[in-house]
């Protein structure tokens, strides 16, 4: 998907079907505190933009909540669920805090570097896969573990990781 076009009156920063989305949560709390729903209103901007999140939406998000520009990049820049930069397809976070990497998941790491070729980080040049390295998806009972999709899997041993990565559909 495209950038979204962000320009003109506030009215106008997003299509009117992300509007109401947004105003959908932006109701859920008291009058004049719209900007406490900006983190799930950069959920909805970041899935509208093909996974992430432009300085220019994060822009017209702190304007629509009335909230500085600092205080919207502060939120997606602390969180891991948001990517500041282009993703492939399928993002797959693997969690690698103590009781993962107690379980293996240094392993599963280098299993993923190597089939994808990649590392934490980047891209394949396929655009299918962005791999990235969280501290904590909380799953610890079934770590190793990983996210793919928005869809947990745990327990991970290569050989999951290979039926996963060969169940991706391009």
């Amino acid at each position: 998907m495209t950038e979204m076009v962000l320009t003109g009156p506030k009215q106008t920063l997003f299509t009117e079907q992300l509007r109401a989305e947004l105003d959908k949560w932006i109701a859920k709390y008291p009058i004049g505190r719209a900007q406490s729903a900006v983190i799930p209103c950069l959920h909805i901007l970041q899935e509208a933009n093909g996974g992430w999140l432009s300085r220019a939406i994060m822009d017209a998000l702190a304007e629509y909540l009335s909230m500085s520009n600092i205080s919207v990049y502060e939120v997606a820049t602390f969180y891991s669920m948001f990517e500041l930069e282009p993703v492939g397809k399928h993002k797959i976070s693997l969690c690698t805090n103590i009781s993962c990497m107690l379980c293996g998941s240094e392993e599963i790491l280098e299993h993923l570097q190597q089939r994808l070729s990649i590392k934490p980080g980047e891209t394949t040049e396929d655009g299918l896969f962005t791999l990235k390295e969280v501290e904590c998806l909380g799953a610890c009972v079934g770590a190793p573990m990983l996210l793919m999709d928005k869809q947990y899997h745990e327990y991970l041993t290569k050989e999951k990781i290979d039926a996963l990565i060969d169940g991706v559909q391009s």
